[in-house]
């Protein structure tokens, strides 16, 4: 190694000497919450606080894991519609609570054609009544390849932040940004810009996931490092007691949990959280507008 790419190898390690030390003197706050399911009391000298528990805060990933059929795209909507709805929360999302400040939103889906991947897209919109939701980029992913996806992503995270703060990136299908999920090399690498996303832009990810053949865990190499490194692991199940409901479960978190809570369809396509089991297999649903001429023309599924 030469004088030069010793002084250049130097003056990376400082640079990396900079970004990661930790001062245990500094008072860090606690990541502010993107998304939270309901909350938590603790008791503290000047009283007792309550707090929105997370299903992920900025700076984080988590990700959203199930078998086939278990409505994991609908449950992203959900989210989705959530955090971009004007005052933090909707009809649907019963106690989901959303702190975006004007954020942007970026969703890309890996595994749909254009045509599928709209509907997702409008869906998300629509839940808000067709109302402005601002800065929301869609993107579907689906006829270019695994390297080039993952380039696009990091151009896309890149440019938007040029001139807009990043709230919530979502990838509905992760595993399409590898070639095998099962290959150590390339899930650490595709976990680790995870990583490096969700801090640099200090937003929140969420990822889609299958989960193995009759278990709960992600599949491959992929989902064991995204259990890992994630802040928070969800992961859906087809509710045995009604037809059509899908029961959501906090597997795991660095913080406190959430309580179950399950979700269903309704016939407009659109994801709502169940918040009575009694009242709705008695056929009561949220009081939910209806959709306006145009959603219904649309009739998104």
């Amino acid at each position: 190694m030469n004088t030069d790419d010793k002084e250049i190898q130097r003056m990376h390690m400082e640079r990396i000497d900079n970004d990661c030390y930790v001062d245990i003197s500094e008072s860090i706050q606690h990541p502010p919450v993107a998304l939270s399911f309901g909350r938590y009391s603790i008791n503290t000298p000047s009283g007792i606080k309550r707090y929105p528990i997370p299903i992920g805060t900025y700076g984080n990933f988590s990700f959203v894991s199930g078998p086939p059929k278990t409505k994991k795209t609908f449950f992203v909507s959900l989210l989705t519609s959530v955090y971009l709805s004007s005052n933090g929360k909707n009809p649907y999302g019963d106690k989901m609570r959303a702190d975006r400040k004007g954020k942007c939103v970026i969703h890309f889906d890996t595994e749909q054609g254009k045509f599928h991947a709209q509907r997702v897209f409008r869906r998300v919109v629509e839940m808000n009544n067709g109302e402005n939701v601002g800065c929301y980029h869609t993107y579907g992913l689906r006829s270019i390849g695994y390297k080039t996806r993952i380039d696009f992503i990091d151009y896309k995270l890149r440019t938007v932040s040029e001139d807009n703060e990043i709230g919530l990136v979502v990838i509905d299908g992760i595993a399409d940004l590898v070639s095998d999920v099962n290959s150590i090399e390339e899930s650490n690498e595709c976990i680790q810009r995870l990583m490096t996303w969700s801090e640099k832009y200090n937003c929140h990810i969420v990822l889609c996931i299958h989960t193995n053949n009759g278990s709960e865990k992600p599949t491959g190499h992929l989902g064991s490092f995204a259990q890992k490194k994630c802040e928070t692991g969800i992961v859906l199940e087809r509710n045995e007691m009604e037809d059509g409901m899908i029961t959501v479960r906090c597997k795991q978190s660095r913080g406190f949990s959430f309580e179950p809570f399950s979700f269903k369809v309704n016939e407009y396509g659109y994801p709502y959280i169940v918040t009575s089991l009694t009242d709705d297999l008695a056929g009561i649903e949220p009081k939910i507008k209806e959709p306006n001429k145009w959603q219904q023309k649309m009739n998104i599924a």
